[in-house]
């Protein structure tokens, strides 16, 4: 299969064993769980208890969390717009690799723009993808100051900081809806793990 007008000589090798197979193998439906909310919602701690529950259920599972990724794949890039956009799009990437690998891959990132998280969803492509939304006032996201960003951003420490002085444009319609004022870190983790269950 030929690749788009960008590289018109590389050609996509169709190998034997596909993501089916993989799959099959290890005996589970792969899927990319895309967490999205400001910093201090709860993505990692909700996606690190779903990946305990998921491999009490024998389901291979890998995380892809933002600063994480910041310190390797994405270390290039900065926050404006340009490159939160590339930093999804390399994300997205790598989680539909992992997918197609038949591992089900928790991606917590705060992607802020729903334009990006659409083009993750496109890069998804066949796989099953939720978006999921963690939602905390920025009040209460702000007052966790969990990793103390917050404050350095309201001090001009930091630029281009979600939800100080760069925007948040939180999802209309997400696959999950997840309110840590209300909800726990163990109940979000069931919600999305039933939906899972039910997909």
């Amino acid at each position: 299969m030929m690749s788009d007008a960008r590289t018109p000589h590389l050609y996509i090798y169709d190998f034997g064993v596909g993501p089916e197979s993989r799959a099959q193998l290890l005996g589970q439906a792969p899927s990319i769980l895309w967490f999205t909310g400001l910093s201090g919602a709860g993505k990692s701690a909700i996606a690190d208890r779903l990946e305990a529950a998921l491999h009490a259920c024998g389901r291979l599972t890998y995380i892809l969390d933002g600063d994480s990724v910041r310190r390797g794949l994405c270390k290039d890039l900065g926050f404006d717009k340009e490159d939160r956009r590339e930093n999804v799009r390399r994300v997205a990437e790598v989680a539909k690799l992992m997918a197609d690998a038949g591992i089900v891959v928790l991606v917590c990132l705060i992607s802020p723009f729903h334009s990006d998280r659409e083009l993750a969803r496109l890069i998804a492509g066949k796989h099953v993808f939720a978006e999921v939304y963690v939602h905390a006032p920025l009040a209460v996201a702000e007052a966790r100051d969990t990793k103390g960003l917050y404050r350095l951003a309201r001090r001009g420490a930091i630029q281009n900081f979600t939800g100080i002085d760069s925007p948040y444009e939180r999802p209309t319609s997400p696959d999950i809806f997840i309110d840590t004022c209300t909800m726990s870190i163990d109940e979000g983790a069931n919600m999305v793990l039933d939906w899972v269950s039910r997909h």
